[in-house]
């Protein structure tokens, strides 16, 4: 039998060169979009931290986890929304 729903984890470090208002933006929007095709456990912002390494000339990123449960198709358009965001430096989406 098919699995009808899980639990994920999404992590994304945003560029702090977009600004604060430039990452609240982007907060927003995958909030929306995880809220509209799944079910929202908590959005935790960690905030602004130092990068183990540098990612594209950058050494700060702000950190930010979504916990969802969605259908298994949902999680693969997310990361490929989330890959092809401007300001978006990395992204891990993994099930709980």
């Amino acid at each position: 039998m098919a699995k009808m729903t899980g639990n994920y984890e999404a992590m994304v470090v945003f560029s702090t060169k977009l600004g604060e208002e430039g990452v609240k933006t982007l907060i927003a929007k995958f909030t929306e979009m995880i809220e509209a095709n799944a079910t929202l456990g908590e959005v935790d912002e960690w905030g602004k931290r130092k990068l183990a390494y540098e990612i594209n000339y950058e050494n700060e990123g702000y950190y930010v986890l979504w916990t969802f449960t969605s259908k298994p198709d949902f999680p693969a358009e997310l990361e490929r929304v989330l890959n092809i965001t401007e300001g978006v430096l990395r992204s891990l989406i993994t099930t709980r």
